[in-house]
């Protein structure tokens, strides 16, 4: 057995969330985590299916992608803030006002009036979800030790993609039988339930610190202006302007520049929201890039396979679901497993195998042949969410093992501040590939057959070499995180004690 397993084994399992040295009742607290979580994944779909309604009745077509950009821009710089005010001020303040920040932007969303007031009601949302996307999973590393981390986080991981899946059912249920609006509106009861249970149930005992802690405030605001500038020319270059324009490189040089300001301010200051040492932890740096090259080969399967389904394999809306839905089934199921794997074999070694298998799934999906049988791609989704439940919850774990109660929070909302970036950068990065070769494969083609009738089948074939180079893209950067790991992360993470 490895060294990383003897101290998996020899933890006490003891629990830093208490209430007054009783020990609190964990199920009504799961409950509410469980339910926070399924606000946060069901809201980033719900209303995917609602969007022609939407803007039937507000306007603003050219507006509506913000719907999904503004929410995540909001969410993902906001993460390590919150991160760090969750080790400084506690779990249960934070995750209390991000759940009424969401309900309160759910409630203003049910009301708004045009689409520029949806969409900063959806920014709204998305700084309640960024409370909740980090904190819920800090507290549940904090309600269990080692030995049942992985179990927790694997339930987490279930309602996720439940809720996921879900999402776009329940948007489209609401937006053909009732009105668009309910897709906001149902967010209440459950948010209501989930807040109540919270601030029932959830106590923690902390000491009263020595001196009154500082908020870095400058460290924040440059955090989340770096980032919006970041994401802002990411979701927009290409689309409203091209890439090599003075828009998108004058937000890039800006992102850069106020990057650069931050770091220097984050060295200066007493209590900065992002830590010098979350980039000196070689676990913490190794699994920060590991999650960012997921965050980027994500998009392959979620964002071009259901295009690749109806355009190519001629599919319908529900069946394309239904091969994307493969992977979001087994994706829990082998997290749920991946315990007894990472407790005998390490965290790395763990993740390595998983992230393996996931190159070799995505390398042979441009090996599939021209529309061929749907149950093709479906196979391979299967198995490459079976791979990925393997990859990530042994490094989201690791990473939660390797720091106390104080910085757990920093260190698991950083992994999934690089996890989401990565998904930015892999949108954009994966949406000029195809768009590159969809233009050049369909001009091709009316050069070749001008008018005629094998147009649709060129056209066909175009998507299908386009999603195909996605796919490669996709397995370069599942690549690169099996360097990573190989090459930054320890082969044992050291594992603290649970307090």
């Amino acid at each position: 057995m490895s060294g990383q397993a003897h101290d998996a084994t020899g933890t006490s399992g003891a629990r830093t969330v208490r209430d007054g040295g009783r020990t609190p009742r964990r199920g009504p607290v799961v409950a509410a985590l469980m339910l926070a979580m399924a606000l946060a994944a069901m809201d980033s779909t719900i209303i995917s299916t609602a969007v022609p309604q939407i803007v039937g009745d507000l306007g603003g077509f050219s507006l509506f992608s913000w719907l999904f950009s503004g929410y995540l821009l909001a969410v993902t710089v906001t993460l390590p803030v919150y991160g760090k005010l969750a080790d400084t001020f506690g779990r249960k303040p934070v995750l209390v006002v991000g759940i009424v920040a969401f309900l309160v932007g759910s409630l203003l969303c049910a009301g708004a009036w045009n689409m520029v007031s949806l969409i900063a009601f959806r920014v709204v949302q998305g700084l309640g979800g960024g409370a909740i996307q980090g904190t819920v999973q800090t507290v549940a590393a904090d309600l269990y030790g080692l030995k049942e981390r992985g179990r927790i986080q694997a339930a987490l991981s279930s309602v996720w993609a439940t809720a996921a899946v879900a999402g776009p059912l329940l948007g489209g249920f609401f937006a053909g039988y009732a009105d668009w609006r309910w897709i906001f509106l149902v967010n209440v009861p459950i948010g209501a339930a989930a807040l109540l249970l919270i601030v029932r149930h959830l106590a923690e005992h902390r000491e009263r610190p020595a001196r009154r802690p500082r908020i870095d405030w400058a460290g924040a605001g440059g955090l989340f202006v770096a980032g919006g500038l970041l994401l802002f020319a990411l979701v927009q270059g290409g689309v409203a302007w091209p890439w090599l324009s003075w828009p998108s490189l004058g937000l890039l040089a800006g992102s850069a520049l106020v990057a650069a300001a931050t770091a220097v301010l984050e060295r200066r200051a007493a209590e900065p929201v992002i830590p010098g040492w979350v980039w000196r932890r070689r676990p913490i740096v190794a699994v920060n890039l590991a999650l960012g090259a997921l965050g980027v080969l994500m998009v392959a399967p979620t964002v071009f396979l259901p295009t690749y389904a109806q355009a190519v394999l001629g599919l319908g809306p529900i069946a394309a679901g239904f091969v994307l839905s493969t992977m979001t089934l087994s994706w829990p199921l082998s997290a749920a497993l991946s315990p007894r794997l990472y407790l005998r074999v390490g965290f790395r070694n763990s993740a390595l195998i998983g992230i393996s298998c996931a190159t070799l799934v995505l390398a042979a999906f441009p090996l599939l042949p021209f529309a061929g049988p749907g149950w093709q791609p479906a196979a391979l989704m299967l198995l490459l969410g079976m791979a990925l439940g393997i990859f990530q919850l042994p490094l989201i774990v690791g990473v939660q093992s390797t720091v106390g109660y104080d910085r757990r929070g920093t260190a698991t909302s950083s992994i999934l501040f690089c996890r989401q970036v990565g998904q930015s950068v892999g949108a954009a990065l994966f949406g000029a590939v195809a768009n590159a070769t969809l233009a050049h494969k369909v001009s091709f083609s009316r050069l070749q057959e001008p008018g005629g009738p094998a147009l649709p089948v060129a056209l066909r074939h175009a998507v299908s070499t386009a999603v195909s180079h996605v796919f490669e893209g996709a397995a370069v950067a599942a690549a690169l995180a099996v360097a990573v790991l190989a090459l930054v992360a320890p082969r044992r993470f050291p594992v603290v004690p649970d307090e």
